[in-house]
């Protein structure tokens, strides 16, 4: 006889877990030592599925070590959780609730099981971000500067940014040592960069943030990096496409090559000029080459021969 499967949901705070089944809430502290409470007290109920919400970061340590114990654990998107707590009647939001809610989720949807990253998956993906989040702190500090006139101002902003210059480019040199170190990791990203509108940056965002590419269907791929139109329709009524959701730093990160590709890369132009042809607004247009973009690198990454977009 096939061992029924406990579903345990558990939402996770900066300082602790809270945990939940059908029959049981319990609390433990979001520490190495409540990790090890918590995966001992898991054992103990057999075979088990662990669902929990991506909350920023404060779950990554716990999806390892439920990895590393060989637990089934799903991350899930925590707006669906909430959406399915509204439907169920429970306005109010608690600890305890949000756990309870995601056995619940668990048990009404088929929730995939996240797949643990090799460490070079893992340590691809911290470089990106960290190396994104500097950008970003850049460019705060260099709109700044346009508006300052004291020279100590300007100066202290100056060092402050070539600061920011000298640490990008740490980053960005480990980022490639690490790509070369990996054969597997580096046969990707050349395969990418023969996109035109593909460089190395964009490349190794997509690798670090969808590593799913490659593996999945078109629709898929662009709901994932969430690129795919959602209708508004009622009865008679036709309302406007939109986009949302999914991978934000996909969607934003495939913005700009888009861009470049509309005006170098055949087949995307192509497209772009018949849809503005149509009548279709510019930024509905490049959604649509992004969203073609994406799809042929998914595409391009299933083939072991290299092909032309």
């Amino acid at each position: 006889m096939k061992a029924s499967v406990v579903q345990v949901g558990i939402d996770v705070a900066k300082a602790d877990l809270q945990v939940a089944t059908s029959t049981f809430n319990l609390r433990y502290p979001n520490t190495p030592a409540g990790h090890r409470r918590l995966l001992a007290w898991l054992r103990s109920l057999g075979t088990v599925h662990v669902v929990l919400e991506a909350t920023g970061g404060y779950e990554r340590v716990l999806v390892g070590a439920l990895h590393a114990e060989a637990i089934t654990v799903s991350v899930v998107n925590p707006r669906q959780v909430r959406d399915l707590a509204r439907a169920q009647g429970r306005l109010a939001k608690t600890d305890v609730i949000d756990a309870r809610v995601l056995v619940d989720f668990a048990a009404v949807l088929a929730t995939r099981p996240t797949v643990p990253p090799s460490p070079q998956q893992r340590r691809l993906s911290e470089l990106v971000r960290s190396r994104a989040q500097l950008v970003a702190s850049r460019a705060i500090q260099h709109n700044q500067l346009e508006h300052l006139v004291d020279p100590l101002a300007r100066r202290c902003h100056v060092e402050i940014l070539k600061a920011f210059d000298v640490r990008i480019q740490r980053l960005e040199k480990a980022i490639a040592e690490l790509i070369s170190a990996h054969p597997e990791l580096a046969a990707k990203i050349q395969k990418l960069m023969q996109v035109q509108g593909i460089g190395a940056v964009t490349a190794s965002l997509l690798l670090a943030e969808m590593p799913e590419l490659g593996s999945l269907s078109k629709n898929e791929v662009a709901a994932l990096a969430g690129l795919a139109p959602r209708n508004r329709d009622s009865g008679q009524f036709r309302g406007q496409r939109h986009i949302g959701g999914g991978r934000h730093a996909v969607r934003t990160g495939l913005w700009m090559p888009t861009l470049v590709a509309v005006q170098y890369n055949p087949i995307l132009k192509a497209l772009y000029l018949r849809l503005r042809a149509k009548g279709k607004p510019a930024k509905v247009a490049l959604v649509a080459c992004a969203r073609k973009l994406l799809i042929h690198l998914n595409s391009l990454l299933k083939s072991t021969q290299l092909s032309s977009c």
